[in-house]
């Protein structure tokens, strides 16, 4: 597949996450809760988390912000729902390599659609956007551990 077909490609899928947002909505008063903003272009979200066992059993966010911001929540959220959180911050963690242009190896741990984001690295202004949610879920993990 040529750049180009591969640049439209994950363009059409950061904008069926935005269009169609997965596990968009609000948890029980149980739920882990974090409310982050990025106050540059005003992306905001909550994310809502229910951990079991070290595992993130459900997960769910509500929020407004552009069109990379609200996919990357989607994708972020389909990525590690029923993932231990280990595994939820390694991949938080080759996201954020990932958005610095890095080249990242995703061996053993699916991440489904976020890849798609690749391309946002070349554009600096972007990233925050793109990282909203995961440093989100980052902060929520912490906040569980400690």
């Amino acid at each position: 597949m040529s750049f180009n077909n591969l640049d439209t490609l994950y363009r059409q899928v950061i904008m069926d996450h935005y269009k169609n947002p997965r596990n968009r909505g609000s948890l029980s008063e149980e739920a882990l809760t974090l409310e982050m903003n990025n106050p540059t272009c005003g992306d905001r979200i909550q994310l809502y988390l229910i951990v079991e066992n070290d595992r993130i059993k459900d997960v769910k966010f509500e929020g407004e912000g552009c069109s990379i911001s609200l996919a990357s929540a989607s994708m972020m959220t389909q990525a590690i729902k029923e993932q231990k959180l280990s595994d939820a911050l390694t991949m938080s963690h080759y996201f954020s390599k990932l958005m610095l242009g890095e080249d990242v190896e995703l061996t053993d741990l699916d991440m489904g659609d976020v890849e798609a984001l690749q391309g946002v690295s070349k554009f600096p202004a972007r990233i925050k956007c793109a990282t909203l949610a995961w440093k989100a879920m980052e902060k929520a993990v912490d906040q569980k551990e400690n």
